[in-house]
């Protein structure tokens, strides 16, 4: 199949489409070379780790210009942020690899883990997947989204470079069917999921009632709670850096402005102002803020939920910017008078859609930031620390920033809660999700007694 460049539509490459009989010799190869990997020595398994993060170092550029060029955020955040935060997470896991056996004495790898990413961080969700399973002593097959395969083949390349076991790293592309297969094959011991809710909500069907264990990063719609005494200023920064960062293609975009009654009037116009100086434009362009969204299907589903979202009573608006004519762009929108049951309220965009909303006591913030499905984070703006504390220890997200948004490292865990999924990516407990204890895996079969309630009557 092929895959284009968004913001034009010309093509960049022919890709495979991997079959389940691709699937099946990418999970013998990862098999094959389990033993040989775990027995490596900790610091042999990190010089591996740190031999790529210095190749994705010295390949930078050229990564960040074929991410650009594959899913159509800016240059200048493939280049600042997603390729130096991909090279951390390798330098980090290689140091965790070499003090494995003395922070996890009686703990084992799981074995062959099958990988599935998505195309908004293709690069970056990668090193989240891949970094921590090498480190615990797996080996892996990684299927990448079928629009944004081409930085995951990259990278097979540089695990080629880098003289990495063969079997070690598979990479196999394909569309969900390709997926399917790698989620349904008997011999993969955990799953490591990176997507849509609805999505992730049949892998765990598909998964229940087997040996597989399971991990999910789902999708979210955060809320973005601005307090009357907040420093305006930052905040409409920090917004703008929360929802139309990566198009609003972000899992844990700050999609829901929560903003206290009294300084609504006020905050929406620094929003517009804002707004509008926003530059819309071709992504390699490195002055350009907003890029293109990565497929058409996309698209038309942003519009759609706007529209409706505008049905159900929100007024939209939008900077008189120019959008190009040519390629798969949506300028960014502001929807205010949401009510809290809208479905741009309850259901993610995943685009540069911000849905604003009004509160009056920090109770009714809560309230109104926990009404939904989703609980992967939260960003609360506050000058009093109390304030901002309180709130935040009463929110459902696996994440809460204070005064600030998007901040992330390899040390610190990410992850969900509730229809926003399980499991954590970074730090200790993200290595705790590529590791089972030792006894498991020796453990005899657990009795099958029915339980007295199960016995018929006599």
């Amino acid at each position: 199949f092929e895959t284009a460049d968004p913001s034009t539509g010309e093509k960049l490459a022919t890709v495979a489409q991997g079959s389940a009989e691709d699937i099946d010799r990418a999970v013998r190869a990862a098999r094959a070379a389990l033993p040989a990997w775990q027995t490596l020595s900790p610091h042999a398994r990190a010089r591996y780790l740190y031999a790529l993060a210095r190749q994705v170092q010295k390949h930078s550029r050229w990564l960040a210009v074929l991410e650009t060029l594959d899913n159509g955020k800016p240059i200048r955040e493939s280049r600042d942020l997603d390729i130096p935060l991909v090279a951390r997470h390798f330098y980090h896991h290689a140091g965790w690899a070499q003090i494995l056996e003395q922070e996890f004495r009686e703990y084992t790898a799981c074995g062959v883990v099958g990988q599935i990413i998505p195309w908004n961080f293709p690069l970056l969700m990668l090193a989240w997947k891949i970094a921590p399973a090498l480190a615990t002593g797996n080996t892996v097959v990684l299927k990448p989204a079928e629009f944004t395969p081409l930085t995951a083949l990259a990278f097979a390349h540089i695990c080629q470079e880098v003289l990495l076991p063969p079997g070690v790293v598979n990479i196999v592309t394909g569309d969900g069917s390709t997926g399917e297969a790698l989620v349904k094959h008997p011999d993969v011991d955990k799953i490591a999921f990176t997507g849509s809710t609805e999505v992730g909500r049949s892998i765990r069907k598909a998964t229940a009632g087997t040996h597989k264990r399971l991990s999910l990063e789902l999708g979210g719609k955060s809320p973005f709670i601005i307090f009357e005494d907040a420093d305006l200023d930052s905040a409409v920064e920090a917004l703008v850096d929360g929802i139309w960062f990566n198009q609003g293609q972000v899992c844990c975009a700050g999609s829901r402005l929560l903003m206290q009654e009294s300084i609504a009037r006020k905050l929406i116009g620094k929003i517009q102002d804002r707004m509008n100086a926003l530059r819309i434009g071709s992504p390699l362009d490195k002055a350009i803020d907003i890029g293109a969204i990565v497929a058409r299907v996309q698209l038309e589903r942003i519009q759609r939920l706007v529209d409706q979202g505008v049905a159900e009573g929100a007024t939209c608006w939008q900077p008189s910017i120019a959008v190009p004519s040519r390629g798969l762009y949506f300028p960014p929108t502001l929807l205010s008078n949401v009510h809290p049951s809208s479905i741009v309220a309850q259901q993610e965009i995943f685009g540069p859609v911000l849905a604003a909303m009004t509160f009056r006591t920090p109770r009714e913030a809560v309230e109104l930031a926990n009404n939904t499905v989703y609980g992967l984070a939260a960003s609360v703006w506050s000058e009093s620390i109390n304030v901002a504390l309180d709130v935040a220890s009463q929110l459902k997200a696996g994440v809460v920033w204070v005064n600030c948004t998007n901040l992330f490292d390899a040390a610190c865990g990410f992850g969900g809660y509730r229809e926003s999924g399980f499991g954590r990516e970074g730090g200790r407990e993200g290595l705790l999700e590529y590791l089972e204890p030792a006894w498991f895996k020796q453990a005899p079969p657990a009795h099958s007694t029915p339980l007295a309630i199960d016995q018929p009557p006599e």
